[in-house]
């Protein structure tokens, strides 16, 4: 696992990997700025005061908790993204880690894009939560780390392994391996925690999973 996340960091910043950079970074950051943007109008609409000092008052501790709570949502527009752009990320970190390998099969369109919503909207489900606890010091740190590893590993993992088996081989994998790849999910779950950082996270999570795709496979030794 160690080896996987130390060859994957570099990767990030490799010259294919730079070629995608500013368009995960583009989309990450349009969906936030939407989300905000929703948030702050849903609020505003809801909450009127007639003095105009709390009005303002109002409206910066709104704008400190979306703040706040944009550190929460990072995890599901990241989970998002990353459907987007799997095969690019997947086919360079493939051909790097394990350049002798047979390549993975492109998903089918929209296949990638319907999973990583799928998971983006159990990890915002889980995150929101994860920000309920946020007057419990503590407790929500380990929520937000204990769910996002098993989210994240769970995700990337299946992204990753779906370019070389059926669906239904790729969960019974991930059935047999739950405690090995929640530990694997770790890694990503602290790239997430690290604000401006986790913006790199769909490259980390693909690049990252990939080799641990690979390492899991070479252990049974039926790489196809």
């Amino acid at each position: 696992m160690l080896q996987s996340v130390a060859d994957a960091l570099p990767q990030i910043f490799s010259p294919p990997y730079r070629r995608a950079l500013a368009k995960v970074l583009a989309l990450t950051l349009v969906l936030l700025v939407l989300v905000w943007a929703g948030l702050d109008h849903l609020i505003v609409s809801y909450i009127s005061v007639p003095w105009p000092w709390v009005a303002t008052a109002l409206s910066i501790l709104t704008g400190l908790g979306l703040f706040v709570g944009m550190a929460f949502l990072v995890a599901p527009v990241s989970s998002l993204v990353a459907g987007f752009f799997l095969d690019e990320l997947a086919e360079h970190a493939e051909r790097e880690s394990d350049p002798a390998g047979p390549p993975g099969r492109p998903l089918p369109a929209g296949q990638a894009v319907w999973l990583a919503s799928k998971f983006a909207a159990v990890s915002l489900f889980v995150n929101l939560l994860a920000l309920m606890l946020l007057l419990l010091p503590g407790i929500n740190v380990i929520a937000f780390f204990v769910a996002n590893a098993y989210l994240a590993g769970r995700e990337y993992f299946e992204l990753a392994a779906l370019r070389y088996h059926p669906i239904e081989d790729v969960r019974a994998l991930r059935q047999r391996h739950a405690v090995y790849l929640f530990i694997c999910g770790m890694p990503i779950a602290m790239f997430l925690a690290v604000p401006i950082v986790n913006l790199l996270t769909p490259l980390f999570g693909t690049a990252y999973m990939v080799r641990v795709h690979k390492r899991l496979m070479r252990s049974y030794e039926v790489m196809p």
